[in-house]
């Protein structure tokens, strides 16, 4: 997320907090060609939503399978802890969680030439992973993708971008260590630019969904895009791999306000067969009216 858009998050929410204390446009026919194609293939149907609070589940969130019954995971301005914020380390994007357990947070700074993915490890003990941005990465460190193997780790970058970043999965990965830079160890390199992506997730081992912020509409025919990457290879950290880019839908924008809708992470829960996505509403509405849409197939 840019700073300009933090600092909008941030003062509507400093005004949430003074209260507790105190009480789609058309574009391109070959873009719009494209969605109706791969919506036809891959339909995405809305099935519920719940109110995302906009202190705590604001910008991510994830489904734990370990332990059993674990309960799901959000992020949000208020959950970052003061001993990472007093450190800089002042943005947490959207989570992911290994499927054996690991939680993973991505943070980011506005300084520095470092990002950071904090891991839970199964038995609650927390650690810090930092990796040493590689010449020409942006330092925006939106969101985190485990795949299926739990070995490998995707990551992207703010704006538009024709790739995704491959690492060693922190904690996970026994090539990863808190005390040792985290290394990029492979590209996924996209057929099709995406542009403000805050989350994906893995639905199978060579597909990802993933949200975008997209505000334009000239990429797909379509703001806010659900979109889909079809990996040529499971990742596995030796190789680059190709990545072919389709929207699927626009991801929902209702709410009492107008404006400027903000969409954030995304989740699918595999147990269930559920997507999950966080779309919060504009100007003060961000308060009362966000939600945490809920899809299935």
């Amino acid at each position: 997320m840019p700073l300009r858009a933090r600092q909008r998050c941030h003062t509507v929410l400093t005004g949430l907090a003074a209260l507790a204390l105190s009480a789609g446009l058309a574009g391109p026919a070959a873009a719009v060609g494209t969605l109706a194609e791969s919506s036809a293939a891959d339909t995405w149907t809305e099935v519920g939503s719940d109110r995302a609070d906009p202190l705590t589940e604001s910008q991510g969130l994830a489904s734990v399978e370990v332990p059993a019954g674990s309960p799901n995971r959000y992020t949000g301005i208020g959950t970052i802890p003061l001993n990472l914020s007093t450190r800089g380390w002042n943005h947490v994007g959207d989570p992911d969680a290994s499927y054996d357990g690991h939680y993973i947070e991505p943070y980011q700074r506005d300084d520095g030439n470092t990002k950071m993915f904090r891991v839970q490890e199964p038995d609650g003990s927390w650690a810090e992973y930092v990796h040493t941005l590689s010449p020409g990465e942006a330092r925006n460190n939106s969101w985190s993708a485990v795949s299926p193997d739990g070995r490998w780790m995707l990551s992207g970058e703010w704006g538009t971008m024709d790739r995704l970043l491959v690492f060693p999965t922190p904690g996970v990965n026994p090539a990863t260590s808190p005390s040792a830079n985290l290394p990029q160890a492979a590209t996924v390199r996209l057929d099709h630019a995406v542009r403000d992506v805050q989350g994906c997730d893995f639905l199978d081992a060579t597909t990802l969904l993933c949200s975008s912020d997209d505000p334009a509409g000239t990429l797909f025919g379509i703001t806010k895009p659900l979109l889909r990457i079809d990996l040529s290879a499971a990742p596995n950290g030796t190789a680059d791999v190709s990545g072919h880019v389709t929207a699927l839908r626009q991801l929902p924008l209702r709410s009492a306000c107008s404006g400027d809708f903000e969409t954030e992470g995304i989740d699918y829960d595999r147990r269930t067969g559920t997507l999950r996505v966080i779309v919060a509403s504009p100007g003060f509405c961000v308060l009362t009216d966000s939600k945490t849409y809920r899809f299935t197939r």
